[in-house]
Order: C-alpha cells, then sequence, then structure tokens
C-alpha cells in the first residue's frame, strides 16, 4: 500500500513537475512574443515620427527619414504577422500571413538600399545602383513566382543566396583599390555609424538566414541586432536632418544680409522736383534679386532715372546688380544722354561675367524744356500715357544688352511732354506674369491699366498695378507662400503743372 501509494505519490510528482515545465515553457513563449511586441510597436512609432518630420518639415526635408521610416515599418509589420496573438485577431489562414512575410522579405532591402544610397560617394552609388535594380528584379520575380505556386523554401534559398552574393559584392568592391588608403578621412561620421551598427546586424542576419539554409538551429534573434542597426540609422537621420537645418539656417541668415546689403544700395527716397512725381515699387522673387532703378539727380529741372534686370535670381544676379550701381554711379557726367549713357555703362560691365546680362532702359527728364530722352538696352518699351490722348504708347528705342558686346552702340529718343502726361518704366515680370492657364498678364493689360487708371496718382496706380498683377498670377501680395515667378519693378512718372515760382 504505501509502496503503491509511494508509486503513486511518484507518478504524481512527475505529473506536476511536466505540468510546471509546460507552464514555464508557455510563460516563456508570452515573453518571447512580448519582447517582439515591444520591439514591433517601437519601431512603428519610430518610423511614423520620421515620416511624420519628412512631412511637416518642408524647409528641410531629408529623404533619408522616409527610408528609414518605411524600412523601419516593413520590419515591424514582419514582426507582428509572426506573432501567434496577433494572428489570432485576425480570421485569415496561415498562408496569407505567409505570403505577407514573403513580399516583405523581397522589398525590405529596397528602402534600406536606398537610405545607404544617400550616405555613399558617387563610387559607392554607382555599384548600389546595379544592386538596387537587381534587388528590384528579384522582388518582382519572388513575388510573382509565390503566386505562382513556387515553394516558398526555393524562393527562400534563392533570396538568401542573392543575400550574401549582395554582401560579397560590395566586400569585394571596398576591397578592390577603389578606396584609397585615406579612407579613414573619406569616411564621414554618420558613415562610420552605420558601418558600425550593419556590422553588428549583419551578425544576426547571417545567423538568421543560416538558420533558413537550416544550418543552425534555435531561435531568430535577428530583432535584437535590428534595434541597434535602427539606433544607429536613426542618429544618423537625426543628424542629418539637424545639419540640414543649421545649413539652411547659415543660409538664411547669409541671405538676410544679402538682401539687407541689396536694399541699400537701391535708393531710399524718390526724388522730390517741382513739376514731378515718381513712385517706385520693388517686388523681388526672393530674398535678393536680380531686377535694379536708381536715380541721378542732376540739379532742381533735370534727373535720370535708369531700370535695369539682370538675367536670372537669387544671389548671382543680385551681385551683378550691384555691381550695375557702382557702373551707374561712375557714368554720372554722361547722364543728361542716354545714348552715350548706356554706351559707357555698357563698356564698363563687359568682360566682368560670362554667363548673365543686363537689360536696361534710361530715362532722362528735362522739367524746364519738358522734354524726355529716352533710350533702352534690350528692355521692354516705356509705356507714356499722354493726359490728351486717351491712347497709351509704346516707346521702343532698343540696342543690345549690356554687358556682352563691347562695340554695342545705343541711340536716344526724344520726346516732348505735357502737365498730365505719364511714363511708366517696368522689368519683364510686370507683363510675364503668369495665370492659372498660363496667360501671360502682357503689355496690352499694363497699357489698358494705365489708359483705366489715368486719374489717379502716382502711388496709389503703382500699388494698384502691383496688386493686379499680383491677382492675376493667383498671389495675394499678403500670402504666407508666394507664388511670384519674377522680379518685378515699377516706375510711374507723373508730369505734373509747375507753379508759376517755379517756372520763373
Amino acid at each position: 500500500m504505501a509502496a503503491r501509494n509511494g508509486g503513486r505519490m511518484i507518478g504524481i510528482a512527475t505529473g506536476d513537475q511536466w505540468a510546471q515545465a509546460a507552464v514555464s515553457l508557455l510563460r516563456s513563449e508570452w515573453r518571447w512574443e512580448l519582447a517582439k511586441l515591444a520591439t514591433a510597436a517601437a519601431l512603428l512609432s519610430v518610423a511614423f515620427g520620421a515620416i511624420a518630420f519628412f512631412v511637416f518639415r518642408r524647409k528641410t526635408r531629408n529623404p533619408t527619414l522616409v527610408y528609414f521610416g518605411v524600412f523601419c515599418v516593413l520590419y515591424a509589420i514582419r514582426l507582428l504577422i509572426g506573432l501567434t496573438t496577433f494572428q489570432s485577431l485576425f480570421a485569415v489562414g496561415q498562408t496569407i500571413w505567409i505570403y505577407i512575410n514573403w513580399i516583405i522579405t523581397c522589398t525590405i532591402i529596397l528602402p534600406f538600399g536606398l537610405f545607404l544610397y544617400q550616405l555613399a560617394n558617387e563610387q559607392l552609388r554607382k555599384l548600389l545602383r546595379w544592386l538596387l535594380t537587381a534587388q528590384t528584379a528579384f522582388a518582382v520575380f519572388g513575388i510573382v513566382a509565390a503566386a505562382l505556386g513556387v515553394h516558398l523554401r526555393k524562393l527562400y534559398f534563392a533570396n538568401s543566396v542573392l543575400m550574401f552574393a549582395t554582401f560579397a559584392a560590395i566586400a569585394l568592391f571596398l576591397a578592390a583599390g577603389k578606396w584609397r588608403p585615406d579612407l579613414r578621412q573619406r569616411l564621414s561620421t554618420e558613415f562610420r555609424v552605420f558601418i558600425a551598427g550593419f556590422a553588428i546586424w549583419l551578425v544576426f542576419v547571417v545567423h538568421a538566414n543560416l538558420q533558413g539554409l537550416r544550418i543552425l538551429a534555435g531561435r531568430n534573434v535577428e530583432f535584437v541586432g535590428f534595434l541597434v542597426f535602427v539606433a544607429c540609422l536613426g542618429y544618423i537621420s537625426a543628424y542629418r536632418t539637424f545639419a540640414n537645418e543649421e545649413r539652411l539656417l547659415a543660409i538664411s541668415k547669409e541671405l538676410e544680409i544679402a538682401r539687407r546689403i541689396q536694399s541699400s544700395i537701391l535708393p531710399q527716397s524718390v526724388p522730390r522736383l517741382e513739376g514731378l512725381e515718381i513712385a517706385a515699387r520693388y517686388s523681388p522673387m526672393s530674398a535678393v534679386a536680380g531686377d535694379f532703378y536708381d536715380f541721378l539727380s542732376i540739379d532742381g529741372s533735370h534727373v535720370g532715372i535708369l531700370v535695369a534686370d539682370v538675367t536670372g535670381h537669387g544671389v548671382p544676379a543680385a551681385l551683378i546688380a550691384s555691381m550695375l550701381k557702382i557702373a551707374a554711379a561712375g557714368q554720372a557726367a554722361e547722364a543728361h544722354d542716354p545714348a552715350r549713357f548706356l554706351t559707357a555703362l555698357n563698356c564698363a560691365l563687359c568682360g566682368k561675367f560670362d554667363e548673365h546680362f543686363i537689360t536696361a532702359a534710361y530715362l532722362f527728364v528735362d522739367i524746364e524744356k519738358q522734354l524726355l530722352r529716352y533710350a533702352g538696352a534690350g528692355h521692354p518699351p516705356l509705356l507714356l500715357a499722354s493726359g490728351g490722348e486717351a491712347k497709351v504708347r509704346e516707346i521702343d528705342q532698343n540696342g543690345l544688352m549690356l554687358g556682352m558686346f563691347p562695340e554695342a552702340e545705343y541711340a536716344a529718343v526724344e520726346i516732348n511732354f505735357s502737365p498730365g502726361d505719364r511714363c511708366l518704366l517696368y522689368t519683364d515680370g510686370a507683363f510675364e506674369a503668369r495665370n492659372s492657364g498660363q496667360e501671360e498678364f502682357g503689355r496690352e493689360r499694363l497699357a489698358g491699366f494705365l489708359e483705366i487708371h489715368r486719374d489717379s496718382s502716382a502711388d496709389p496706380v503703382s500699388d494698384a498695378l502691383l496688386e493686379a498683377i499680383a491677382r492675376w498670377s493667383g498671389n495675394a501680395r499678403n500670402s504666407a507662400q508666394p507664388a511670384q515667378d519674377d522680379d518685378i519693378t515699377l516706375l510711374v512718372v507723373d508730369f505734373k503743372k509747375r507753379t508759376a515760382l517755379a517756372e520763373r
């Protein structure tokens, strides 16, 4: 009895041990699934954060953030679909999960390769282009082949072989003399971090692929190495993003300085002459521009008005505009003669720049004689609205652009004006502004605008014309994101009746 009882007791004890072992095994599996679930959640959080940062930080968009985010999302999904708890949430057969896992296996290397492409120099990029092309072709082949019923074991074997071949190709490239002994100096900090993280993950990847080839047994712990690698990629993405922001901040500061310098070379006020009212409007496309205007005040009855447009935009055009300011100031002796003024200006500018040229218009006003002298250098014609006529005339007296042909000659035309007349000098941004249908504002509309507003004074007309051009191009002047396609400069010159004292 005792023995029997003892035997039974031994039997019960052995059953308890089996039960405890089963519970222990179940707990181990749960811990393993929770670890993978936590890893997947962390990866998804980091991935969506990176993608959101890319979307909302438009000024510093860095494509590595997107590649990093997609890479993490794909890996996190692959972790999730391998969890029993996750699969139990969906009424889907096991075959679907296996197929989804295979699709991710085929495609996950692509965002990873694109991320690496952003870090590599031009030599390594050539190799990566070939490898990405090969991997893309294999991804298409693998997905189609699986859909057509090819056994996944064979496809996984082919994928493992391709992975090892890819790593071998990169290793051979690095060892083939393409990289000189100064490799350490040529590698950036972010690339070194990438190599360190990749080397750690590679150990786990090799282990996982050896398991896939049934050479090794045990649990697949590749995700542990991947977490280390993700941390390195996250550091690289953040480093590049903040470096871009610092670079953009530095550029913004430099552009602000350039804007202030350019603003300082433009006239701070318009000349105040009896019988003459001048309004100037300057609307650059960006912080700095290639448009320029200036006044050469001779005395109380004579003034020269110069408007010019440098080809191109931004800092290069603004630098040439600064040169134009100096060159124009040096031709003050020729200010009364537009033809000689432009000729001297052209001689001073020729040979100073190669890829740009300048269009310009120069108007000399003699208030005493009620006479205008005008000459142009490849510039849009002067518009003259006469107080006694309904029609606006175009005064087109053009020579060659400035800064290109030293032998260029210019001629001027003389025009009598009367009180009530109005002149408009402008750059091509005024009439080349396009609406949503790609139709230009045109010189005809400029002339029509002057005809309609002939009774308004110079300042209101200038503001209204600038606003009309902005509306035409779908750009409100107070818009946070201007859609202006070119720099715009307007100079409105109104001729008024002089007082008797001034006439004497």
